[in-house]
């Protein structure tokens, strides 16, 4: 179960002239690498809710990538870029002289974690895909399926607006806010460190790269498809998914398909956060995962 836990370690790493802002967990040989969606995001509610891997041997690593929580928050829209997230993501394994890990990337984050590992496979040893996607024009198909639950004039209004441009009218925000429920987190009351992250979000990286909203993929990153590369990466996976997730069940067998060593689980009442919505599931699966690697020496 989640809890909020105060780092053992805090840290402030050199990136191309930066700063990011780093917390560690424990001090297992095994690590744990934590890449929090967004992008924009601060790494809050993921670090909070894998923070208590320490209690069972693991050293748990997170980071507020730039332009986020405590690190730094430059306004340059070139810095919004895959290449230079990946970037990021080895200078702070490399700082924190973190070896082979086990890289978690959520949402976002498994998008990232997927380049990070295609570029730098001698840094991994398994790979946890919670969440995520590996072929963004799939993605926006099923996006647009799960928009069109919502009813056909439902639908027009979104559209119309977007063509427009006029994000901001309350009967299209009410129609995200109630996608939002239906596949970001189908919690009443989100939890807290959610809330924390989403309150600090800094929309610039995330509309750069991704779009104004969950449901609206317009950025940089709306042609990225890693699925032809999946084959190349050879270390174990596990992915995971909600049965209600906005990356949907569809999006995670995708990857399942081109991954060599991979395994899929779908939580029947989550979401896009089973770590918060399906709790006594979740754990479970992701600490047996963890466990077999330790029992095959992490090859």
């Amino acid at each position: 179960m989640w809890r909020e836990l105060a780092p053992d370690k805090q840290h402030r790493i050199a990136v191309d002239g930066y700063h990011v802002a780093a917390y560690e967990f424990g001090e297992g040989d095994d690590v744990v690498l934590c890449l929090n969606g967004g992008p924009g995001l601060p790494c809050d509610y993921l670090r909070e809710a894998h923070s208590c891997l320490k209690f069972h041997g693991y050293r748990v690593v997170a980071f507020d990538q730039l332009g986020t929580g405590q690190s730094d928050r430059p306004d340059v829209p070139a810095l919004w870029d895959m290449a230079r997230y990946v970037r990021e993501v080895y200078s702070v394994m490399q700082a924190l002289n973190l070896g082979k890990v086990h890289l978690l990337g959520h949402s976002w984050g498994g998008w990232l974690g997927i380049e990070v590992i295609l570029h730098h496979p001698e840094a991994i040893k398994s790979l946890i895909l919670e969440n995520t996607a590996a072929d963004m024009p799939h993605l926006i198909q099923e996006l647009h399926r799960l928009r069109a639950s919502l009813g056909p004039e439902t639908v027009a209004m979104m559209l119309r607006h977007e063509a427009m441009g006029t994000l901001e009218h309350p009967a299209y925000q009410a129609a995200i806010t109630l996608l939002n429920y239906r596949h970001v987190c189908r919690l009443d009351k989100w939890p807290v460190p959610v809330a924390r992250s989403l309150s600090d979000w800094n929309m610039a990286p995330y509309v750069a790269m991704q779009g104004p909203n969950e449901f609206l993929y317009t950025g940089n990153l709306k042609d990225w498809n890693r699925t032809a590369d999946l084959p190349s990466i050879k270390v174990p996976c596990l992915i995971t998914t909600g049965q209600h997730d906005e990356l949907t069940p569809a999006c995670a067998m995708r990857m399942k398909q081109g991954l060599p060593q991979a395994e899929l689980h779908v939580f029947p009442n989550s979401s896009h956060m089973p770590f918060y919505e399906e709790p006594q599931a979740y754990y479970p699966v992701l600490l047996d995962f963890l466990r077999r690697q330790q029992n095959r020496g992490g090859e």
